[in-house]
């Protein structure tokens, strides 16, 4: 009896520290995904400002989430991501926006006011400016990273002054 109890402690330890490692590891292998999902979506080539993508990362699940104008780039996004090791599922949830000339105008419209504002220039000179301006329905929702609230401010001011924008919604991000 006394020699059994020794054995079930060092399998409960082993079990205990296997597992600890196990989601360690598990972790590491998320973020790896994370990484490379990010990556492939930015590098995909009609991905722009008039965009927006996101995503999920659950295990080997990923789900894609936002908002294009084409959609080849949401059956691309999904083709690029189902490619990732590690990855086993992808779910797109990416929502394909209606034509519209009247859109396109906003789109155009909006980008010119926020990005031509001399505040905000230097966002615009990024490989992928980091301000997406999405426009459904004359209703445009800023999405992205910014430096500061005042630059946050001034996209939200800069896009409710075009005309034709029935609304704004910002959800733009300050860096920490």
């Amino acid at each position: 009896m006394r020699r059994s109890f020794p054995r079930i402690l060092v399998l409960v330890l082993c079990s205990v520290v296997c597992s600890g490692a196990f989601a360690a590891d598990n972790k590491r292998g998320s973020d790896r995904i994370e990484r490379e999902v990010r990556h492939e979506l930015v590098m995909l080539p009609y991905y722009n400002v008039f965009d927006n993508l996101a995503f999920k990362v659950d295990g080997a699940t990923v789900t894609l989430l936002g908002q294009v104008t084409r959609p080849t780039l949401k059956s691309d996004a999904e083709r690029v991501v189902k490619r990732l090791e590690g990855v086993d599922k992808v779910v797109n949830n990416i929502q394909v926006l209606p034509l519209s000339p009247d859109d396109d105008r906003i789109r155009t419209a909006v980008y010119r006011a926020v990005y031509g504002q001399p505040a905000l220039q230097r966002y615009g000179m990024q490989a992928v400016p980091p301000i997406h301006i999405i426009v459904n329905s004359g209703n445009v929702t800023l999405e992205g990273v910014v430096a500061t609230e005042a630059d946050k401010n001034i996209a939200n001011v800069q896009a409710k002054g075009v005309p034709g924008v029935f609304s704004v919604k910002n959800n733009l991000r300050v860096e920490k």
